[in-house]
C-alpha cells in the first residue's frame, strides 16, 4: 500500500479523490515560483490537484 501524498495549499482534493487531477498551478502558471521565492500554494512543483468535468 503506498502512502498518500500530502495535499498543498493550491490542492481541491487529495491526489488520486475521483473527479481530480493533476493541473498547473493557476498562481505561477506552472513554473513552481513566484520571484525568486517557492510557489506557496503548489509548493514549488507547479501543479495542483483540481476538481475536472462538470456536474
Amino acid at each position: 500500500m503506498t502512502q498518500a501524498e500530502p495535499t498543498k495549499p493550491g490542492d481541491d482534493a487529495p491526489p488520486g479523490t475521483p473527479g481530480t487531477g493533476e493541473n498547473l498551478c493557476p498562481r505561477c502558471g506552472g513554473s513552481g515560483r513566484l520571484e525568486a521565492e517557492s510557489c506557496p500554494d503548489c509548493k514549488g512543483t507547479g501543479k495542483v490537484v483540481s476538481g475536472i468535468g462538470g456536474g
